[in-house]
């Protein structure tokens, strides 16, 4: 990771750095597109298409199930477009989900579709509220596997288990998940996930992950319907309907190849450390940093039981400004959020006890100064 060599990065949670493998592959891309222009297309393709079987092989899926997006809204989008939703219908998501997990809900209400928004206690998610909140009507539940701001993690398997006895399916938020934690969806049986791949998969903005369950492929009426979305794609002289028996039916048209590229570098670099692995490293860090930061009276916002905790770590130290405390992390080369009042730390697992001394350094010093 460029990016250690001169700053403590903390803010995976936010915009994830480049490593230097996906760097050397935009970088080589974008030099093809400068010196040959589409002669080297054909080559571009197929990284992309690797890099579909590598986030399947990844994530325990078949590669039919696998579409590349733009984002996690764009994923979000397809479930809650193209769900065969009737008037009287309802959805369940929490009251604090990311915006892009309420807002293309939210817009089904011209078609009689009811969003139910269920509060949490800081971000801790009530399961007896969740249950108590889906009825035979509801369609899909979505909750986000890894609280933006909390850092509460959910237990996907006891969300699927709930949402499925219920007669609903399980839509998930996985972008502040997939990357740092394992996910196998042979052994957890969500439904669909999303997630772009700009924070913890280490990639770059504008290239993500849509996971649709097989059995689902035909439920989900594709919208944005172009010529990548039938099963004679480079005929473009032939129009006929036919769409492609798999995930790629829902790409539309043309692709991001750069940041797919990019991506591809980043999740065959993260199978290849394994997910165990990264998930034990960046629950150490955050756990050592949870440690130094209460001896210097911080208070910690996020749960940090064995079951929900995660990257993120949400805290604030009495007497110091947030935005104040911030500033004076960047001046030190430090980078973390804030969010909801609070300072929000998201090491990934190539961080150092290092970068978490950089980070007590600042805070000691701001509560010095007051």
């Amino acid at each position: 990771m460029p990016v250690a060599r001169r700053w403590a990065y903390l803010d995976h949670a936010a915009v994830s750095p480049l490593p230097e493998p996906a760097r050397q592959a935009i970088v080589r891309w974008a030099e093809e597109a400068a010196t040959v222009g589409d002669v080297a297309w054909k080559g571009w393709s197929q990284q992309v298409e690797q890099l579909r079987l590598a986030a399947a092989r990844w994530v325990g899926a078949d590669p039919e199930e696998i579409a590349l997006v733009g984002s996690t809204t764009e994923g979000i989008t397809l479930v809650a477009e193209g769900f065969p939703w009737k008037e009287g219908d309802n959805v369940v998501t929490l009251a604090d989900e990311f915006p892009s997990n309420q807002y293309p809900w939210l817009n089904l209400a011209d078609r009689g579709v009811e969003t139910r928004r269920v509060r949490t206690d800081g971000g801790r998610v009530d399961m007896d509220r969740l249950a108590e909140a889906i009825d035979r009507r509801t369609g899909i539940v979505t909750v986000s596997w890894v609280g933006y701001a909390s850092g509460w993690r959910n237990d996907l398997d006891r969300l699927a288990a709930l949402a499925h006895e219920r007669g609903a399916l399980l839509f998930v938020d996985a972008i502040q998940g997939l990357g740092a934690f394992d996910l196998d969806v042979r052994r957890t049986p969500i439904d669909f996930f999303a997630a772009d791949g700009h924070k913890w998969m280490l990639g770059p903005e504008g290239a993500g992950l849509f996971f649709v369950r097989r059995r689902h492929l035909d439920l989900l009426r594709p919208i944005g319907v172009g010529w990548s979305s039938v099963v004679h794609a480079r005929d473009y002289d032939r129009i006929e309907l036919r769409l492609k028996p798999s995930a790629s039916r829902y790409e539309g048209g043309s692709r991001n190849m750069a940041g797919l590229i990019g991506l591809g570098e980043s999740v065959r670099l993260l199978s290849r450390l394994g997910a165990g692995a990264i998930q034990r490293r960046v629950l150490e860090i955050t756990d050592l940093a949870c440690r130094r930061l209460q001896r210097l009276g911080a208070i910690i916002h996020s749960d940090r039981s064995s079951r929900h905790k995660s990257g993120i770590v949400s805290f604030e130290v009495p007497g110091c400004d947030p935005s104040t405390v911030r500033r004076r992390c960047l001046d030190a080369r430090v980078v973390l959020s804030c969010r909801g009042g609070r300072l929000r730390i998201s090491p990934h697992g190539y961080n150092s006890e290092e970068d978490i001394d950089r980070l007590i350094a600042v805070v000691a010093a701001c509560q010095r100064a007051g």
